[in-house]
């Protein structure tokens, strides 16, 4: 019988010891943001086109962020586009648009008669242009502004009818930035097969979205990491899941807008919050089911703000497809994120050391990284 040797078992728990370490460490970095300074970017503008009596209008909306990657509109460069400044370069804006975007009906390149610009108070550029045409049988689009833009930005084409009603829709990218529509002649098929592509690219719109979400994960991290087993983590993500739900719709609807500039920095405090709860009410939180709902409420406007920047929702019947579609994206990046990590959260939290030490140092980590995103959010934008 082998004898037992207190190094040997001294060893063993030091190494148990840098596993922990290295699984924690590892969930926290893949927290951390990939870009620059924002902790999540929504990469989608809307691209509209809707024929008048006299003319076709096309009205492109995008975040102001993103138009000026196509123009000089920030002229002091403080980070901040105003009135003023927008006003003194919104023709560069208008002759980048123009140069960069084609209608071709029947065949034949349209000019446009007219183009204007304008700042909204959402921080939203929105660039319409009117073509003198309004008979075609078919019509070509293609929005080589993508392009110019950050690298993995969609563009949310519609085209509706003299009703306003939707008739076609398309999700372009840089890779496929052109699209063409043919007069629907009532086909059922045809429309069905449009429906199911509008669902899928939404639905991949609304995975890329929360994966790439670095606050939203973090503080479902925050709320988790203290959660003891399977029910207990149901229950807080089925708490989230359907707060944002809530408030997603409830914003790309219209009935309540809350501006980015508020719910950005809230979404940060909200990562703070549960550090510090974490921290100070020690292993499971009270009422944790009703913070997560309470805050996933907020986290539904950030959300909402990758479809609504974009323009989606302009009160068309076109708007629940790509709203149910995104939303259970969303749902359904949360749930693969949330089997990757919770596994790795249950195994740890059968080691006492880990529930000594380790989460109380994740907590940390996540007042650190909230605090970050907060001060970054409040002073420096």
């Amino acid at each position: 019988m082998d004898s037992w040797n207190p190094g040997q078992a001294a060893s063993s728990r030091l190494a148990g010891s840098r596993v922990a370490r290295a699984a924690i460490l590892a969930v926290l970095f893949s927290l951390l943001p990939l870009q620059k300074t924002a902790a999540h970017d929504p990469g989608l503008s809307s691209l509209a086109v809707r024929p008048w009596r006299n003319s076709l209008e096309v009205t492109l909306t995008l975040a102001v962020r993103d138009a000026a990657q196509l123009a000089e509109l920030d002229e002091d460069h403080d980070g901040i586009v105003t009135q003023a400044e927008f006003a003194q370069t919104r023709s560069q804006l208008e002759t980048a648009v123009a140069r960069q975007l084609f209608i071709a009906a029947d065949g034949k390149i349209a000019k446009h008669s007219s183009i204007h610009s304008r700042l909204d108070g959402n921080n939203n550029v929105e660039v319409r242009l009117d073509f003198g045409t309004t008979t075609f049988s078919s019509l070509e689009i293609q929005s080589k502004l993508i392009a110019s833009l950050a690298l993995g930005h969609r563009q949310y084409l519609e085209v509706q009818n003299l009703r306003g009603k939707t008739i076609f829709e398309r999700l372009l990218s840089a890779a496929a930035n052109r699209a063409t529509m043919q007069r629907p002649h009532t086909d059922a098929s045809t429309a069905g097969l449009e429906a199911v592509r509008s669902f899928t690219n939404f639905l991949c719109l609304g995975v890329k979205h929360i994966l790439t979400g670095y606050d939203h994960l973090l503080f479902l991290f925050g709320l988790l990491v203290v959660a003891r087993g399977f029910a207990s983590s149901l229950g807080i993500i089925t708490s989230f899941t359907i707060a944002h739900s809530i408030t997603l719709a409830v914003a790309t609807l219209h009935p309540v807008q809350i501006p980015s500039r508020i719910v950005e920095p809230l979404i940060a405090a909200s990562i703070v919050f549960v550090g510090i709860e974490n921290l100070l009410r020690g292993d499971i939180p009270t009422a944790r089911r009703m913070v997560a709902f309470g805050f996933g409420l907020i986290h539904g406007f950030g959300f909402a703000s990758a479809l609504r920047e974009a323009g989606i929702g302009s009160g068309t019947g076109s708007i629940l497809l790509p709203l149910f579609s995104f939303n259970l994206g969303v749902e359904l990046g949360q749930i693969m994120v949330a089997a990757a990590a919770l596994p790795i959260i249950w195994k740890l939290r059968e080691n006492p050391m880990f529930i000594a030490r380790w989460a109380p140092a994740c907590s940390a980590a996540v007042v650190l990284l909230g605090s970050f995103w907060f001060v970054q959010r409040v002073w420096m934008t």
